[in-house]
């Protein structure tokens, strides 16, 4: 067997192990809470986590609704490819639209038109209308550091807050989910992939994604070491030039802080090569609303963000 071989193999053992580790983690949840939910946005990550959910509980259907905290600021494609995910699988959908609570005073439009920072309250709400006590979440711990210190089962306390000194240990493979009445937990079953992993996994699987994630011709202008793109967030600035490019989009958010890399990968293996090659994780490449300080996710996570 040539070292190539050696290296296939092992990288088909380990996709196998992180889907077998994914596919217990959702049948413990099932076991052990009354009213999961599984955030789901139509992006990569979450349309790996759907597809889990169903091989974890095939030929039953998946027994979980699944939740869309919506900016209004997402990518037509993106929410093109939500609907039709939910359709064809028969799931239920819940959309929390962060317009709502604009309209209705709870929250109020950022000078800057980002609307990322005000999923949070529309996705506290939503949990507490719902009484839904364990929510699923793409999050990966090579993402960004404050999710590499999030356990797989983490706790949020009554307002949805998280404690990072709370957190519980996870020795051989055994999830605490004990709650007190008002507070919930938000699983991870993805934590321990790696951006190339879901890759591969996407390329093994077969699973299909929104078009954006693949090389295309966009209009596009640069910010802060960005390609943005006009959208109902804005458009550029004086100085700003627009140019007509071939770019993919590594990860997908809200439209305003969410940029696109040069590309001219077409087809799921040349995105694994692409990424195999970059030296910056998706969302330190590409997520404008992560530079608003050194621990803008870990602020946000605490306030109850994803």
């Amino acid at each position: 067997m040539t070292t190539l071989e050696t290296a296939a193999d092992a990288a088909r053992d380990n996709l196998t192990a992180l889907e077998s580790e994914a596919v217990h983690i959702f049948r413990e949840v099932a076991g052990e809470f009354d009213r999961p939910v599984i955030l789901f946005s139509g992006g990569k990550d979450s349309t790996l986590l759907l597809h889990l959910a169903i091989k974890a509980f095939w030929p039953a259907p998946v027994p979980f609704p699944l939740l869309h905290v919506d900016t209004g600021h997402n990518f037509d494609e993106v929410i093109e490819f939500r609907d039709k995910v939910v359709e064809t699988y028969g799931l239920r959908l819940v959309v929390a639209h962060v317009q709502d609570w604009i309209d209705d005073g709870r929250l109020t439009e950022r000078p800057d038109r980002t609307r990322n920072p005000l999923q949070t309250q529309p996705l506290l709400d939503t949990i507490s209308e719902h009484k839904f006590d364990a929510v699923f979440g793409g999050g990966r711990r090579d993402e960004e550091r404050a999710r590499a210190k999030e356990r797989i089962f983490s706790l949020r306390n009554a307002f949805g807050q998280w404690d990072p000194r709370r957190q519980r240990p996870e020795l051989w493979n055994l999830y605490n989910g004990r709650h007190r009445p008002g507070e919930h937990v938000r699983v991870f079953p993805l934590s321990n992939w790696t951006e190339a992993d879901v890759w591969n996994y996407i390329a093994r699987e077969g699973i299909e994604l929104p078009s954006i994630y693949y090389a295309h011709r966009r209009k596009v202008y640069r910010r802060d070491g960005m390609w943005l793109t006009e959208g109902p967030w804005g458009g550029p600035r004086d100085g700003e030039v627009v140019e007509e490019l071939m770019v993919r989009y590594r990860t997908v958010g809200d439209g305003s802080c969410t940029g696109a890399v040069e590309s001219t990968a077409t087809t799921v293996e040349e995105v694994i090569a692409e990424v195999q090659a970059s030296r910056l994780t998706e969302r330190g490449a590409t997520r404008a609303d992560d530079r608003l300080s050194e621990a803008a996710m870990e602020d946000r996570k605490r306030e109850g963000y994803f």
